[in-house]
């Protein structure tokens, strides 16, 4: 194969146009993008033929023509030992009732005893994270089917002062999601209904349980797209989204839900209805209460329908998979995508060796789309427009100024929609491939991208040969996903982890949550991205919608405000 330098060597697949990516047509990814979690399952298909192989070099002969001419824990049950934040024991708290055989009853008369779920099994789905980090004891998981019925349980339980928990997908990183103690579950699954959608303004909406994959999937045969793209899109609802303010994969492009979500129906600890489901883009008659609700975790208000703004589906798409040689380099060339691709630029993912040697042993299916070498970092970059010509001359025009500046040393631009998916499992994968590994302690920080990878390079001399410390993330808008691998979780492990991290990212005027919300991990940790009267503002908040704390306790808010009020 030749060389085209000493140091630097660039392969590349040229770029094509696609129609039926991955990322913006879901029933075109099924084959590949199969698992519970979204994640693809490609045991059967190998990244490259032998012919691929072996014209790659010749694909990309005339753009490296065009560079040589320019000169270019035990945890299980909320003790929190070796698995998260808080140390502390968390008491249940003695205002609440315990559940009763004439609850079951009254229950069962509002939503039929098909809908009111004692049995066992089910329960232990209910009240385990899918990380397997937090449990509960709830008795009960109840499954109302529409607003009316929310309204009616929540009236209840408020006059009983039975504590609830809201429940979607259960996709949750933070125990947000689950119940602490005996709380009754309210899993909103069976209010999936797509109520209408407008193909001139390309407004959607539907209701809190509605998957996020299917959504997708029903917005691409109307040629459209959710602004939110993640990789659990295949069990997490659009309400539990709304309700952690998820940020995923393309937030660099068209920004967070606060921007996109139009309105909402909510229902309140007492059951009232607030009817927030407007569809305007500009509405400025007094306070714009929804936003209360995005990414309260459910400690305020159950979520039962939301309107959403969705962008339309542009069908030139582009995948490149490149590696730098350093954080600096990754950091410029991010700095020149904004630049020189501009609204064509619609994700910048990122990760480095180590994330990239973790997927590559733990997760089926996966190929490094590069040839073997040493790479610190590869940047994941995906385009989207709407004329082909225009797309694939921009980034090919990005790509060469990129080799020449030496911000790249190798890389791949994917030719069809199964190596586009192959790149994204890459990223998408890394969270499963985690799981594999063994015990993982995972942190969601948003920091000034400059010092984001130090805070790495610290924990790494911090932890020495004692765990692995994995980095990889949203580059675009700044959220590092920290993941810190150990064979098993162990009290001396999380010491050394904990309040260190949290420190640091204050210290940096940073945020310990970016996308998966506080929950139950970070609930007492909030002071280090909140003022005191900023947290005591929230708990006022919470009192005035909650009086009686009923609505997803012991998350969000610290545990010593929580239990004041």
């Amino acid at each position: 194969m030749q060389n085209w330098g000493r140091t630097r060597r660039f392969l590349i697949y040229p770029a094509v146009n696609f129609l039926n990516n991955r990322r913006s047509n879901p029933i075109a990814a099924n084959p590949v993008f199969n698992s519970a979690f979204g994640l693809a399952n490609h045991r059967d298909s190998p990244l490259y033929s032998e012919s691929e192989k072996s014209n790659l070099h010749t694909c990309f002969h005339s753009l490296r023509d065009k560079v040589v001419e320019t000169g270019i824990r035990s945890a299980i049950r909320f003790q929190h030992r070796g698995f998260g934040s808080d140390a502390t024991k968390i008491q249940r708290n003695p205002l609440f009732s315990t559940l009763n055989s004439e609850d079951i009853s009254y229950f069962k008369g509002v939503l039929g005893e098909k809908n009111v779920i004692q049995d066992e099994e089910r329960l232990l789905t209910a009240n385990t994270d899918w990380m397997h980090k937090y449990r509960g004891s709830s008795k009960l998981l109840l499954q109302p089917r529409s607003t009316e019925e929310v309204s009616q349980i929540l009236k209840y339980c408020n006059s009983r002062s039975l504590a609830v928990v809201p429940q979607g997908g259960n996709t949750g990183l933070v125990g947000g999601s689950v119940p602490v103690f005996d709380e009754v579950v309210i899993n909103v699954s069976l209010m999936n209904n797509i109520i209408s959608f407008d193909k001139v303004s390309g407004i959607l909406v539907c209701e809190a349980g509605c998957i996020l994959e299917n959504l997708i999937t029903f917005l691409d045969t109307q040629g459209y797209i959710m602004p939110l793209d993640l990789g659990a899109k295949g069990s997490s609802q659009i309400g539990g989204n709304v309700s952690t303010n998820a940020g995923g994969l393309r937030l660099v492009r068209y920004g967070s839900l606060h921007g996109n979500v139009l309105g909402l129906e909510v229902v309140l600890a007492n059951g009232d209805v607030l009817d927030m489901l407007g569809t305007l883009r500009k509405d400025n008659t007094g306070y714009d209460l929804k936003h209360l609700f995005i990414g309260s975790e459910g400690s305020l208000g159950i979520v039962t329908k939301v309107s959403i703004l969705t962008p339309p589906k542009l069908s030139a798409v582009n995948v490149a998979f490149l590696a730098c040689k350093d954080y600096f380099s990754c950091q410029k060339l991010l700095v020149e995508a904004k630049w020189k691709l501009g609204e064509i630029l619609s994700a910048f993912e990122f990760l480095d060796n180590l994330a990239m040697d973790l997927v590559l042993n733990h997760l089926e299916g996966v190929r490094n789309p590069l040839p073997p070498s040493l790479h610190s970092f590869y940047v994941l970059i995906e385009t989207t427009g709407s004329d082909e010509a225009y797309s694939k001359e921009k980034l090919e025009a990005f790509l060469l100024h990129a080799m020449g500046a030496g911000l790249i040393t190798d890389g791949a631009l994917a030719q069809d929609i199964n190596q586009a998916s192959s790149f994204w499992l890459i990223r998408e994968g890394l969270p499963e491939a985690l799981m594999k590994a063994g015990a993982v302690y995972k942190y969601d920080l948003s920091l000034p991208i400059e010092n984001m990878y130090n805070l790495v390079e610290e924990m790494r001399i911090r932890l020495g040969e004692s765990a692995t410390v994995v980095a990889y993330g949203h580059l675009g808008d700044g959220n590092l996903h920290l993941n810190i691998s150990t064979p098993q979780y162990e009290d001396k492990i999380l010491a050394q982890i904990e309040p260190y991290v949290y420190e640091w990212t204050s210290k940096h005027r940073g945020s310990i949550s970016a996308e998966h919300g506080l929950g139950l991990m970070k609930a007492n940790e909030i002071f280090y991205s909140k003022p005191t009267n900023v947290v005591h503002l929230m708990g006022s908040i919470k009192k005035a919608l909650d009086p009686k704390g009923i609505l997803n306790p012991y998350k969000v808010l610290p545990h010593s405000l929580s239990s004041s009020s």
